[in-house]
């Protein structure tokens, strides 16, 4: 029920006891001093601003937090689900909501996990920690390669792709809010860069796909023009093309024409009333040495602000071909996002969510191994994606070779989101994942911004901690020989002996015989079929 109809309803209660009360039994009083009650209580619970449950659901609302104080197993039932269907474990989801709320997030008792179970992981701290300066800035990480000319500096954990129409215009201004007070950068997803992701002058990583929205000719094709004066914005400070993602690689997508609303058309680009449809290969490029041109291209219509791109890892022997033609052209991007397989999105087919894409931790470090071993890693940073939640999990990932992460489930929890997984429906019932402006009202932008904004710096600075734990003095002193996992009963191994790490330049110089298949395969000029189609997208 909407909460104006909810109101009014209440309203015409206390208007009939009330007749009924003076004209034909005082017994009715009771009657109306219940729904007078409940009137008040839905007035507060309209105009409140910490709830977006209660906002768009007045009075009812308060039977979940009823229900979650009776039993706190009803609470674990309504956050069990995630954002594509894949749970966060409890402890991961419990951290995020204590440190949007700025909830202290310490507990009693000892670990809930079974250390002994196989493929548990941890990591090995140091009897002689580093001690950690609270007055410290957190660490950040240059991105800028040779031809870059405006290098920026990145937060560890930043706002990953999702774009206006997947997401509220509510969600999208808290998100971007928090990440302006924060100092970390909000990444806009393929969708285009909106007036949302401009108002409270965020750092942006400006996404384009293979739509080109917001950059686009009226036949779809990439607008060199339209490209350059957007990226000319002093808020857009890296420009990120995106190959495919994680949760649904090697397929496009389609937004019914139903959806495209005013304000999407505006960014897109698009026509209103038609079908907005995002193709599963680009049309600007075939080969690996036109995708590295192209890339170059980009960076120097921006002005030489960082440019790179984002890929779900798919055949290895794409990759060296990628890898090859930067090698051969002398261009390099200046950064590549890793988004795993396990990634979430708003709506794909179940089967590319189970099963299609590399697994993060095994598409990370192919990439990483991939760049040094052509001698290219010290010139491109890596970013990852993909159930980034915790400080815990920033370690992790850097010790397996990323330089930086990007969260978008954690931040649409910070935001509000309750993972009701309604989210291709329209009828998000917290305004997060929706273009109802009614529903999207519920959305609170400057209470939840305060809640991005604190979520992001808590769970940074305990990533700082855990790294001192470590004996580390920053991220650059992390190595996969730090991160341990139990491969059977008997035995656990860190990761700098489950996995090959190659050395600089190995590749070229004299590739390992695990490599040595997919490198002399990989061409420059060709993405192998074979894979996941022509060009993953």
């Amino acid at each position: 029920m909407l909460p104006v109809a909810t109101v009014l309803s209440l309203a015409a209660l206390v208007a009939v006891g009330s007749v009924l009360a003076l004209f034909v039994s005082a017994g009715w009083w009771a009657g109306v001093g219940v729904a007078a009650a409940l009137l008040l209580l839905a007035v507060h619970d309209v105009t409140q601003r910490r709830h977006a449950i209660l906002r768009f659901h007045p009075v009812l609302g308060h039977l979940r937090f009823a229900l979650e104080k009776i039993r706190p197993e009803i609470q674990q039932y309504f956050i069990e689900r995630n954002y594509d269907g894949r749970p966060f474990d409890r402890d991961t989801r419990t951290v995020i909501y204590q440190r949007a709320k700025g909830i202290h997030g310490d507990q009693a008792f000892g670990t809930e996990r079974d250390v002994n179970e196989v493929g548990y992981e941890y990591l090995p701290h140091s009897t002689a920690p580093v001690p950690v300066d609270p007055g410290a800035p957190p660490p950040r990480v240059r991105i800028g390669g040779p031809d870059c000319t405006q290098p920026y500096d990145m937060a560890l954990l930043n706002i990953s792709a999702m774009s206006f129409g997947a997401l509220s215009a509510n969600a999208v201004l808290a998100m971007n809010r928090g990440a302006a007070t924060g100092g970390f950068a909000h990444d806009t997803g393929e969708g285009g860069l909106t007036e949302y992701h401009l108002r409270h002058g965020a750092d942006l990583v400006w996404e384009i796909g293979s739509g080109y929205f917001g950059t686009r000719t009226p036949d779809g094709d990439f607008d060199p023009a339209r490209f350059k004066d957007v990226a000319a914005l002093p808020t857009v400070r890296m420009v990120e093309l995106k190959l495919s993602q994680g949760a649904k690689p090697g397929l496009g997508g389609v937004l019914p024409a139903a959806k495209v609303t005013p304000a999407i058309a505006a960014a897109r680009g698009v026509p209103l009333g038609v079908d907005c449809i995002s193709p599963a290969h680009h049309r600007v490029f075939s080969t690996p040495r036109e995708l590295v041109l192209f890339i170059a291209r980009m960076r120097e219509l921006a002005a030489g602000k960082p440019v790179g791109f984002k890929l779900c890892v798919g055949s290895r022997r794409e990759l060296l071909a990628i890898c090859k033609a930067m090698v051969v052209e002398g261009v390099t991007p200046d950064f590549i996002v890793v988004d795993g397989s396990e990634g979430g999105t708003g709506a794909a087919p179940l089967e590319y969510e189970d099963h299609v894409g590399t697994p993060l931790t095994e598409g990370l470090i192919t990439v990483h191994n991939a760049l040094v071993g052509v001698g290219l890693r010290g010139q491109i940073r890596i970013g990852v994606s993909g159930k980034v939640a915790s400080g815990v999990d920033i370690v992790k990932r850097i010790a397996q070779g990323a330089d930086y992460t990007n969260a978008a489930r954690a931040m649409m929890m910070a935001t509000g989101c309750i993972q009701a997984q309604r989210c291709h429906t329209n009828h998000c019932p917290v305004g997060v994942a929706t273009q109802d402006p009614r529903r999207a009202r519920a959305l609170d932008v400057a209470d939840k911004s305060e809640r991005v904004r604190r979520y992001q710096a808590a769970t940074v600075e305990q990533a700082v901690r855990v790294m001192a734990s470590l004996g580390c003095a920053g991220p650059g002193e992390l190595g996969p020989e730090m991160l341990l996992r139990r491969v059977s009963h008997t035995d656990t191994r860190s990761y700098a002996e489950l996995f090959d790490w190659l050395e600089p330049g190995e590749l070229l110089a004299d590739p390992p015989r695990a490599w040595a298949a997919d490198w002399a395969a990989a061409d420059p000029d060709s993405f192998r079929p074979g894979s996941i189609g022509v060009v993953p997208a």
